[in-house]
């Protein structure tokens, strides 16, 4: 369930809407997302344009994303390029060598760099991670 704080912040923002697409919802179906999930009910319900900015950092409208580019060849390169598990899928392009990337059977987010936070990551240390995607957004958005 996604935070009063963040629908709050959305709806004030002109972001939310109450109905979605079957188009969206399909799209995180291919994804393997679970239309239940604080993931899929601000992807599917929140929109301002293909990304969203805040904390100097863009992250994509993953619905948007996936039917408007080949996201699905980004995440195969992804996890093919960083050694990334399946269950990660990233949150942004990957630019200035950072990025978040969402897990969709745990529903934590982590923030992976090259260099030493990639190489721990590999060896089942994880710096920086938020256990659901909702304390991700709050800290995104800058909530706290």
């Amino acid at each position: 369930m996604l935070s009063d704080k963040i629908k709050t912040f959305c709806k004030k923002n002109d972001w939310w809407y109450d109905d979605y697409t079957e188009e969206y919802a399909n799209s995180l179906k291919s994804l393997d997302i679970d239309l239940k999930s604080e993931f899929a009910l601000f992807f599917l319900h929140v929109e301002d344009s293909a990304t969203f900015y805040s904390r100097n950092k863009e992250i994509y409208q993953i619905c948007w994303f996936n039917i408007n580019s080949n996201y699905e060849l980004d995440l195969e390169r992804t996890h093919k390029a960083l050694k990334l598990p399946k269950e990660y899928i990233p949150l942004d392009s990957f630019e200035a060598e950072n990025g978040f990337f969402y897990n969709r059977k745990t529903g934590e987010v982590i923030e992976l760099e090259l260099g030493e936070k990639l190489i721990n990551f590999q060896k089942g240390i994880i710096d920086t991670k938020w256990d659901s995607f909702n304390e991700f957004l709050e800290w995104y958005f800058e909530l706290n």
